[in-house]
């Protein structure tokens, strides 16, 4: 079946990582009296940040409240927007550009769907120059009803953009998150990149159809 819709993570699929979500949220725990090992942060990569946040209070001190979550996720938000509207490292993956062009000019659809809110993700495709004729569409866990593993970004972006079946869209990141959200959805392809958080290793046991290194090679498979 032909894909009419691919949807593409942004953090460490389509713009490099560089560790900053890793470390800002590690520093947000930090705030609140927290010491996080890097591999439990890792592990929650591309759920919606206060999902994470949650699960990662309840494996470390066994409890979370909603007062709680709130504090880290606001101190985690803010470190964000100021990493993202200073940082001079702000790049995309070498490719990312070049393969949303040649998708759309096949006639597929891009879009991105994130862990992150809308405040940070408007600041990385504003500085990224992202914004108009490059991207067909952006969803956000809190305008979608729910983040990763749950499928409702995915949906939200079938809906606006007139893709019936989700046997033709096709979910592209470089989470388990990602790759649990496309077999939800039920995408007949799942991309895992092995560029981002985690490595082939990490992702394989996961669902998938495909894992590559880097989203450069994605219109080689789907192009056929």
């Amino acid at each position: 079946m032909k894909i009419e819709l691919v949807v593409f993570d942004i953090a460490g699929t389509t713009v490099e990582d560089d560790d900053a979500v890793n470390d800002s949220f590690r520093a947000a725990l930090n705030g609140a009296g927290l010491e996080v090992p890097y591999e439990v942060v890792n592990a929650r990569m591309g759920f919606a940040k206060p999902y994470a946040i949650r699960e990662i209070l309840y494996e470390v001190q066994g409890s979370a409240d909603d007062k709680q979550v709130e504090t880290i996720h606001s101190d985690f938000v803010a470190r964000m927007i100021d990493y993202y509207e200073t940082t001079p490292k702000l790049r995309e993956v070498p490719g990312a550009r070049q393969t949303f062009d040649t998708l759309r000019a096949a006639g597929i659809k891009v879009a991105l769907d994130t862990g992150f809110s809308r405040p940070i993700t408007d600041i990385i495709l504003r500085r990224l120059g992202w914004i108009e004729g490059v991207v067909d569409a952006t969803v956000c866990p809190e305008e979608a009803g729910a983040g990763r593993p749950q499928p409702l970004m995915i949906r939200s972006l079938m809906a606006e953009l007139g893709v019936s079946d989700p046997a033709c869209v096709a979910k592209v990141g470089d989470t388990p998150s990602d790759m649990e959200e496309g077999a939800n959805a039920g995408c007949s392809y799942i991309v895992g990149v092995t560029g981002g958080t985690h490595s082939r290793e990490q992702l394989e046991i996961y669902p998938h159809t495909h894992i590559i290194g880097t989203v450069a090679e994605l219109p080689a498979l789907l192009l056929v």
